[in-house]
């Protein structure tokens, strides 16, 4: 079983790893290796992350999933301009069918329903079938506009129900 934590600073190369060792999984073979596996990639990679876990709460999270002091996968979510959304999550490839992601995605929907969000949004890379079959089983539905950000990522979006289960928990948009 995982535990959730809150990220934080001294986690960031563990994080940026694992996040490269993910990405390649869906964009190998896609777009170059630089563009998500070089150096100088890891190293922006690490900055951004760098900036989530600085984030003050009521802007975002980022959470991590551990087994046995071992970083297994993360999620970051981010609240601007009234907007939630689901920025990244990624599970280390050799922990994939665990229940990483899914213990990760719970967190998630925890924090924003303490956190009042009704309505949060993603992108996914289009060729990524594995998480958009996830995301799909979770209840995210794909933009009622056909919405694509760059031709190449799909936008998802998931009505956050209450905590009592009584709300709305995947009937997408809710016509804001």
């Amino acid at each position: 079983m995982s535990m959730i934590r809150a990220a934080l600073p001294a986690d960031l190369d563990a994080i940026a790893a694992l996040h490269t060792r993910a990405r390649a999984t869906y964009y190998q073979g896609r777009i170059p290796a630089e563009a998500y596996g070089g150096e100088a990639e890891l190293a922006r990679t690490r900055e951004g992350w760098s900036r989530a876990v600085a984030r003050p709460g009521d802007a975002g999270g980022v959470l991590c999933a551990e087994r046995d002091g071992e970083l297994t996968g993360v999620a970051a979510f981010r609240t601007a301009d009234g907007e939630t959304t689901l920025t990244q999550l990624h599970v280390d490839p050799v922990h994939w069918r665990r229940g990483t992601g899914a213990a990760l995605h719970a967190a998630c929907l925890d924090a924003w329903r303490r956190a009042g969000v009704r309505r949060v949004r993603l992108e996914v890379y289009e060729h990524n079938l594995r998480a958009q079959a996830f995301y799909a089983t979770h209840g995210w539905l794909p933009d009622p506009a056909g919405a694509r950000v760059a031709g190449s990522h799909r936008i998802l979006w998931l009505t956050v129900g209450d905590p009592s289960g009584s709300g709305p928990s995947g009937s997408g948009p809710s016509g804001e």
